[in-house]
């Protein structure tokens, strides 16, 4: 019996472990990444921003790109619009309330392709408090490179667009000529750089 059980055991270890090694693992390199953002100010104009510290991992099936999976979190405090004083609202209370929910996060819950070289990647975007589903827009990832320090690198593009008062950050105002101070939609622009996890 006991011997029934260990072949047993074996043969799904066999059958499993083509599925375990296509996938590796890779980190964001954050000194060679970005993510950005952009929205519109007074309805005439588009301010641009980016949070500075973030850390992701991305598990990438090589055999088939569609199980693959990603982890981002972002830091709120490290948002930097290049002005001190908006920076400062942008993480008060009125926004992203900092304090209160320090990063935001995006975890991947389905890949598909969607033409040559590009994917949609379908996640959860939880941000001051709320979870909402979004879609990435995906260029990449690229080729594999080596770097001279030895380190296996690729890259990948990606955009969404979300509401921000779908997250509940609300804060506006009116415009005595019409329209809103600050919009509503939200483009999200990220560049990613990522290292390949070497196995031990």
């Amino acid at each position: 019996m006991m011997k029934s059980i260990i072949s047993f055991v074996s043969s799904i270890l066999v059958l499993a472990f083509p599925l375990i090694v296509s996938a590796t693992t890779w980190n964001i390199d954050s000194d060679h990444s970005s993510v950005g953002f952009k929205v519109k100010h007074l309805m005439v104009s588009n301010v641009k921003g980016s949070f500075e510290k973030f850390t992701g991992t991305v598990d990438l099936n090589e055999k088939d790109i569609t199980k693959s999976k990603i982890d981002v979190a972002i830091e709120t405090t490290s948002i930097n619009t290049g002005v001190n004083k908006r920076d400062e609202h942008l993480r008060s209370a009125d926004f992203f309330d900092v304090t209160k929910y320090p990063a935001m996060t995006f975890t991947s819950k389905k890949v598909a392709k969607s033409g040559k070289g590009k994917l949609k990647v379908t996640g959860d975007l939880t941000l001051h408090g709320v979870t909402k589903e979004v879609v990435l827009e995906v260029e990449g990832p690229t080729a594999e490179s080596r770097d001279p320090w030895g380190n296996t690198r690729k890259g990948a593009s990606a955009t969404t667009r979300i509401n921000r008062k779908d997250f509940g950050l609300g804060w506006n105002k009116a415009l005595e000529t019409g329209g809103v101070m600050v919009g509503e939609d939200v483009l999200i622009y990220l560049e990613i750089e990522m290292i390949k996890v070497q196995p031990k």
